[in-house]
């Protein structure tokens, strides 16, 4: 593949590390400021929720100039985030801020694919996308834990005079923050070497109503298409599962396997390994026009999850775990390349990605406010894992008779 092509991968690596290790230098923030312990979890909520208010405006702005343009503008948003954050604004605030950021951004990372690659190079590439993404997400996670922990972020800033005589930065969490500026900074020198893209897909208006209107309309043209329905319907639940999961996991390990916090975090981060595994397997096995055919691999996902019932080892649990990222992934990577190109033809990349985060992180919302509801309820973490793993084997069931039956 060209250069172009790896300077689009090395933007993508430099941000989404920033993403995932700002979230833990955000919360060892909050605990510097003695914040309450809810203000965690919802630092999530603030960053998802401009994948929602916004998916109306990111398609059209992402259709609307070069794909290059707008992930480097995405990347500088990221990088006022974390300025403010260094200079006082609040975390919940400041992470917002670069949620929108991130929102900006996610059209344009999957769109750029669909202009710059060939068909039936886009499952290939969707592999690569993926695995550096979840490659950045668990050393974002390794990176953020050592920039906040006691061995490296507090005696980097407490020794280094200079950084908090000229910009104030006087604890880990703050050192930690800036170096993750740094990591935006050099994801937007990327962007500037991005080859610029002819632009296939200007909006037709710019007024509220009409953003608004053509959304809706977006809306329903990818929900009646047949392959668009059931890519859009299989990456939701996806999203939706797999953030559920993870906290799951960390309950899990706990009350089955007997571990600490720290040991049940690194076992999310296996997960994630598996995911990267099935994506290789994926982008090199399964070509675009066969990728409804690994439907049947998110139902055997939702069994080996059920599976972890039986599981009162780390080592076997350190299998499973592997086997569910990699089916997980085996399914992800052909639908999300097949979205990419229904959504391509139909109304054009950025609209059709920003379409999917805005269900996406629908379902994130839903799945995770059933989960804390059950624990609210105090049901067993057994329960909890049979409920869920049923749930994904029986919606990933139902889609795939669904699509049989329209085929017919």
């Amino acid at each position: 593949m060209s250069r172009g092509f790896y300077t689009i991968l090395a933007a993508q690596f430099f941000s989404s590390l920033g993403d995932n290790a700002l979230l833990f230098a955000a919360i060892a923030l909050l605990n510097t400021l003695d914040a309450p312990s809810w203000e965690i979890p919802v630092l999530q909520q603030f960053f998802v929720f401009a994948f929602i208010a916004l998916a109306p405006f990111v398609g059209p702005f992402s259709d609307a100039l070069p794909k290059g343009q707008v992930l480097f503008v995405s990347n500088l948003v990221k990088v006022v985030g974390c300025a403010a954050m260094l200079v006082g604004l609040h975390p919940l605030l400041a992470y917002g801020f670069v949620g929108i950021g991130a929102a900006l951004y996610s059209p344009a990372k999957y769109g750029i694919l669909t202009e710059y690659l060939p068909t039936d190079k886009l499952v290939w590439g969707n592999g690569w996308m993926e695995g550096l993404t979840v490659a950045a997400v668990i050393l974002g996670a390794i990176c953020g834990g050592m920039l906040i922990g006691p061995h490296i972020g507090e005696q980097l800033a407490q020794q280094s005079g200079w950084l908090q005589n000229s910009v104030g930065v006087d604890t880990a969490a703050e050192f930690a923050i800036l170096v993750i500026l740094g990591f935006y900074v050099v994801a937007a020198l990327f962007n500037l070497y991005i080859p610029t893209l002819p632009i296939e897909n200007q909006p037709k208006g710019r007024n509220l109503h009409y953003l608004l209107t053509d959304f809706w309309r977006c809306f329903r043209l990818l929900w009646q298409d047949p392959l668009g329905q059931v890519s859009l319907a299989v990456t939701s639940l996806f999203w939706g599962a797999g953030t559920t999961l993870r906290f799951i996991i960390l309950a899990w390990a706990s009350s089955a396997l007997q571990l600490n916090m720290e040991q049940a975090t690194q076992l999310t981060g296996v997960v994630a390994a598996g995911i990267a595994i099935g994506a290789v397997v994926a982008a090199k096995a399964v070509p675009l026009n066969h990728a409804v055919r690994v439907l049947p691999i998110g139902i055997a996902m939702g069994l080996v999850v059920i599976g972890m019932i039986w599981v009162s080892d780390w080592r076997p649990a350190v299998a499973m775990l592997i086997l569910i990222g990699a089916l997980a992934g085996s399914f992800l990577i052909p639908m999300n390349a097949l979205l990419q190109y229904r959504g391509h033809q139909i109304m054009g990349s950025g609209h059709s990605i920003a379409l999917q985060n805005f269900n996406e992180n629908l379902c994130i919302l839903l799945m995770l406010g059933a989960y804390a509801l059950m624990v609210q309820a105090e049901f067993a973490v057994s329960t909890i894992v049979a409920v869920f793993g049923l749930f994904v084997s029986v919606t990933m069931g139902w889609l795939t008779h669904r699509h049989l039956r329209d085929q017919d």
